[in-house]
């Protein structure tokens, strides 16, 4: 048997972050099994899932909890690795003029065709002959039966005229 942990961590941007954490995860018998970590508005952010044996695992939560006298603040939930479903996932790439809400006006959409999202990612950036921002989307999303991605495509497209969809070679 195996514990599965779910780690939530947030730092003031700086070298050495992911070392201390995998460092302490590794010296506390931990195995590190898949993450997300970016910078943000000068703050370094992440989530990863760790595994460990049960008789390891309190000892790894408080070690990274110490972490906190580094600066790094780490929330840990215990899970139980998911039995993913057999679903058609389709990574997608949105271009849109940036508005406020696009992101809710987006999610409130695939929520209401069953779609789940995997992962999101996003950014802003100006245009180069205007002076308005673009919105960029990249994103991995699991798609219910039946569903094909021109018909994901079609449905994110009728948010408005200048919303650009395209499917991405996952």
């Amino acid at each position: 048997m195996t514990d599965y942990l779910v780690l939530t961590v947030i730092a003031d941007d700086r070298e050495g972050i992911v070392e201390q954490i995998s460092q302490t995860i590794s010296h506390h018998g931990g195995n590190w099994m898949e993450s997300s970590m970016a910078r943000l508005a000068g703050k370094f952010a992440g989530i990863l899932l760790v595994e460990v044996e049960p008789a390891k695992h309190a000892d790894l939560e408080q070690a990274l909890g110490e972490l906190s006298v580094h600066g790094i603040k780490i929330i840990v939930e215990q899970s139980a690795p998911s039995a993913e479903k057999e679903a058609e996932v389709s990574c997608i790439e949105i271009v849109a003029n940036d508005r406020p809400g696009i992101v809710g006006e987006i999610s409130a959409l695939l929520a209401s065709h069953s779609v789940s999202l995997i992962s999101l990612e996003t950014f802003c950036e100006s245009t180069p002959m205007s002076a308005g921002m673009m919105f960029y989307a990249h994103t991995y999303l699991q798609l219910p039966s039946g569903m094909t991605g021109d018909q994901l495509t079609d449905i994110l497209e009728s948010l408005s005229d200048d919303l650009m969809v395209e499917i991405v070679d996952a």
